[in-house]
């Protein structure tokens, strides 16, 4: 199937089709479908590759002129890719390797753009679908999922109305998302100050070169550092009275060094290394957002919302994996002393029904929050931290309660649920934490 018919695509790039199973995959441009439906995307970027028998492939950076559709058979394309990621996961896991393998399938899919606006060839899609895709996303590879998720949230924010972005440079990453899956995430903790969610000046310094700045300084824990086209660095000018904000720094930049630290227990493959920056050139209009320090004065409710929503389905996601593996175990072990299976006895019923319990409260507490991010009325930034809080805990409460009565075969590495369990330990060490949630609303409502 051709593309005749369809509205060329932005900036000559190629433009994303919807294929729906339950209507014999006709294709329609991402906008033109979106617009009819409501039922869930697949969504496939269009190029001239060949056809899955080897045929002849151009470059993976060729645009074609004329693009054509591709047309989705089923299985539908996130439920492969997520099989695809999740075989890959255990190894990656272990390794400690960086998913270059998972993320260039995500790329070839169009998946990477899904938050970039339709004007440029993204998806255009709001908060409630990425959530849904970081969610499957989560269930299949964690470390995958929130490389993913920092993307959407970037995307979700640079091309908004009243984004501080200078227009041209938020349309420039967001075509390069497109064209070659450019991954993008902000880089603000740092080895003293920690993160500047909770005060204090960062260290990595932006001094004035001309008509640009030169960055110096170094960042810890940046998530995907080893894909990352760019980095969005928290920095203070060396001005007599600095600012504080953030600079867009290219990681094709001289002066660009990434040190391999991460060594965690859970998100092992997430590249959260520390990358060092020494005398880094960048124009002047890549500072997009720098502000007295008091500009920084409380969390921007768009930004928490982004954030909290997608951390809580992707945690979601990783208890949803364990809770179905849980379930597996349960038919499958048939202990001789009870001559049935374990899901026969009501103890475990009453696990598997808190677990569910919880599951569905995170569901409808993220459907919630995105929808009113869709609807142009984000929660309150601690209504987000509330449901980021909640969430994230309850997907704590559900891996650990089907550890525990897994005995031995949980915390085995040759069973997924013990990676399970290490993962979703990580969501309590994103921001907002805990007690920074607790705290703030109990000063709200104290009038402390």
């Amino acid at each position: 199937m051709t593309g005749k018919g369809s509205m060329p695509a932005p900036c000559g790039r190629r433009p994303f089709f919807f294929a729906d199973r339950r209507r014999g995959n006709i294709l329609l441009p991402i906008h033109e479908y979106s617009e009819r439906h409501s039922v869930d995307a697949i969504w496939v970027r269009a190029d001239h590759r060949g056809s899955r028998d080897g045929a002849a492939r151009p470059p993976a950076d060729h645009v074609a002129e004329h693009p054509m559709t591709v047309a989705v058979p089923p299985p539908d394309i996130v439920s492969s890719l997520a099989g695809r990621l999740a075989a890959r996961a255990a190894d990656h896991d272990r390794a400690g390797t960086f998913p270059h393998d998972s993320l260039a399938a995500l790329r070839e899919a169009g998946l990477l753009a899904l938050t970039v606006p339709r004007r440029l060839g993204g998806g255009g899609a709001g908060l409630a679908r990425a959530a849904a895709l970081v969610r499957a996303l989560g269930a299949a590879d964690p470390a995958t999922a929130l490389v993913v998720a920092m993307q959407y949230l970037q995307h979700g924010l640079i091309h908004r109305p009243d984004t501080p972005w200078p227009r041209a440079l938020a349309d420039a990453v967001g075509a390069a998302a497109v064209a070659r899956g450019a991954l993008i995430n902000a880089l603000r903790v740092e080895p003293e100050l920690g993160t500047p969610a909770r005060g204090g000046l960062p260290a990595t310094v932006a001094r004035r070169d001309g008509a640009g700045w030169r960055i110096s300084g170094h960042k810890i824990y940046a998530t995907g550092a080893p894909g990352l086209a760019y980095g969005l660095v928290f920095v203070r000018t060396d001005e007599a009275e600095p600012r504080t904000g953030n600079v867009l720094v290219p990681f094709d930049a001289p002066g660009i060094r990434i040190a391999e630290t991460w060594d965690h227990l859970g998100l092992r493959a997430s590249g959260s290394h520390d990358v060092h920056f020494t005398d880094v050139p960048i124009p002047g209009d890549h500072a997009v957002d720098l502000r007295p320090p008091g500009g920084w004065s409380g969390p921007d409710p768009w930004q928490q919302a982004w954030s909290c929503t997608l951390l809580a389905a992707l945690y979601d996601g990783v208890a949803r994996a364990a809770q179905d593996w849980f379930i597996g175990f349960l038919r499958a072990r048939r202990p001789g002393s009870l001559g049935a299976p374990l899901a026969s006895l009501p103890r475990f019923h009453e696990a598997v029904g808190e677990n569910e319990r919880l599951l569905a409260v995170n569901a409808r507490l993220v459907a919630g929050l995105a929808a009113e991010v869709d609807a142009g009325h984000p929660s309150p930034p601690r209504e987000s931290g509330f449901v980021k809080l909640t969430a994230t805990e309850n997907a704590v409460a559900a891996v650990q309660r089907a550890a525990e009565l897994c005995g031995n075969a949980g915390l085995s590495r040759a069973n997924p649920l013990e990676r399970h369990l290490r993962d979703v330990l990580c969501a309590r060490i994103h921001w907002p934490q805990g007690d920074a949630v607790r705290a703030a609303a109990g000063r709200a409502a104290l009038g402390a």
